[in-house]
């Protein structure tokens, strides 16, 4: 099957400054792709060189099998990481002008309903909420009936309860097959929505696959978590690693019913303990490193 979007050794350089380097990879219709990476690594930029908001240095890119076209911009939704609304519209004034600006467009009916906009349809722009104002700046990305969507940290500053509102709702649409590029910092939400990540640093992709793949391939291992004050193993009396990290007792084991027995048979009451499985967190900490980065 032809990609929806292929991106073939994209470049894009500041002066001296590779910003992306190199980076090639396929999109088939219908997934939700992640592109994830510490702050630097590239992928605004990356993002904005593919949404034709910036030119490439060079490299090429395919949208259904051809490069772009002029109509292009009208072909796909975008939700930027920061969108400024004029005050004095309402929410329903903002949808209208929207749909003016698109020959192909979806009504404001099935927006409202398909976003979830009816109570606060009718307020103006700046008086809705954090969750209220991304699932508006979602319906704004999906007015001109998008097949390809690309979401730029949607979730940022949004409560749990928002940000897991907004999840439902990308999965909704992507049920609906539209293929959905995502750059997110919440390694929670790409492994919940994404079917395929890759992962950036300085400007290359340095690892690409689903989450599970990646998580079987960069982070092995389970973490048993006990309170320290409550047991006191001996490194050299237990038979697996034991590490101390501030008030617990962590044991790295590739084998938990093992370690569990062990546990057992050291009297270890296991009423308290908790058990960590690797997760797309610890992949990307694995391959990124765990130093800051401004």
């Amino acid at each position: 099957m032809q990609p929806i979007l292929e991106v073939r050794n994209l470049v894009k350089k500041y002066n001296q400054l590779v910003a992306v380097d190199g980076i090639s990879f396929a999109l088939r219709k219908g997934v939700c792709f992640g592109l994830l990476g510490p702050n630097g690594a590239g992928k605004t930029t990356t993002i904005e060189v593919i949404e034709d908001v910036i030119p490439p240095t060079t490299g090429e890119i395919l949208y259904q099998g051809k490069s772009r076209s002029p109509s292009f911009k009208e072909e796909v939704g975008i939700q930027f990481q920061s969108t400024a609304l004029l005050n004095l519209l309402t929410v329903r004034e903002t949808l209208q002008t929207f749909q003016s600006f698109f020959t192909k467009t979806i009504t404001i009916e099935e927006l409202v309903e398909l976003c979830r906009l009816g109570e606060f349809l009718d307020q103006y722009n700046d008086k809705i909420s954090g969750g209220q104002r991304q699932r508006f700046l979602m319906a704004l990305a999906l007015i001109n009936r998008p097949e390809l969507l690309f979401l730029d940290e949607p979730s940022t500053g949004l409560d749990p309860q928002a940000r897991r509102n907004l999840w439902d709702l990308i999965l909704g649409i992507k049920a609906e097959g539209k293929t959905i590029i995502l750059t997110t910092h919440y390694m929670e939400e790409a492994q919940y929505l994404c079917d395929e990540v890759a992962i950036m640093d300085y400007g290359k992709i340095i690892a690409q696959g689903s989450p599970d793949e990646l998580i079987r391939q960069y982070s092995r291992g389970i973490t048993v978590v006990l309170p320290r004050e409550r047991y006191a193993l001996k490194a050299n009396s237990f038979p697996l690693p034991v590490r101390e990290v501030k008030d617990t007792i962590e044991i790295k084991t590739d084998d938990i019913n093992q370690c569990l027995e062990q546990l057992i048979s050291h009297d270890v009451d296991l009423s308290d303990i908790s058990v960590r499985s690797p997760n797309l967190e610890t992949v990307f900490l694995n391959l990124t490193g765990r130093k800051l980065r401004e």
